[in-house]
């Protein structure tokens, strides 16, 4: 039994192919996305040379690391600290996060909007990508989101002598309508699958 012959794709007409081929004006975004993640790897470098050089008694080091996290201190620093070696860790860990949400945005965004990218059977390709749509990566972002606004409100718990109680505040609010907003997005989406499974 032969397969069944695909139906021949129709040319488009002038106005909806320049439409559809418009979408490759995000393609300059992309690139823009992917030259900051170099930007973040030149930077998470930076940071852990110096961690590496105050750990071995480097004066200037520990000083760009203190100026870095915006550690201050009633007494002067004249070595690592657990609360400064916890700061800049968390530093790390909040640069990889951001890393791993513009790959995110770079790949799943470009295979949703733009182009796909063929990688089916490819030993690298995302276990994620495999069933990515603008839904699924609405959540995934949100919560990649959550997960760095995590870091950060950690971040400044730790570090909380050198910050008001107004920026404490706010930035717990933020973290709490982060959640809420994730929370709502999962919701929405899981209504919507729910309702298109019944039709």
């Amino acid at each position: 039994m032969t397969a069944p012959k695909s139906k021949p794709s129709t040319p488009l007409r002038p106005l909806p192919a320049l439409i559809f081929a418009s979408r490759w004006l995000q393609l300059p975004l992309y690139l823009g996305l992917i030259a900051a993640q170099a930007i973040y790897v030149f930077h998470f470098w930076v940071e852990l040379v110096h961690l590496v050089e105050a750990a071995f008694g480097s004066s200037s080091a520990l000083e760009a690391l203190i100026t870095s996290i915006g550690y201050k201190s009633n007494v002067a620093i004249t070595s690592l600290n657990e609360t400064i070696i916890m700061l800049v860790v968390l530093a790390l860990i909040d640069v990889v996060m951001i890393s791993n949400l513009l790959i995110m945005v770079i790949v799943g965004g470009y295979e949703t909007f733009v182009s796909r990218m063929n990688l089916e059977g490819h030993p690298d390709q995302p276990e994620w990508l495999s069933h990515v749509n603008a839904s699924v990566l609405k959540v995934k972002l949100s919560t990649a989101i959550i997960g760095i606004s995590s870091i950060h409100l950690l971040k400044t718990f730790i570090n909380a002598d050198n910050y008001a109680d107004r920026v404490l505040i706010a930035q717990t609010a933020i973290h709490i309508t982060f959640l809420l907003s994730a929370l709502a997005i999962a919701l929405t989406d899981r209504l919507m699958a729910h309702s298109d499974d019944k039709h």
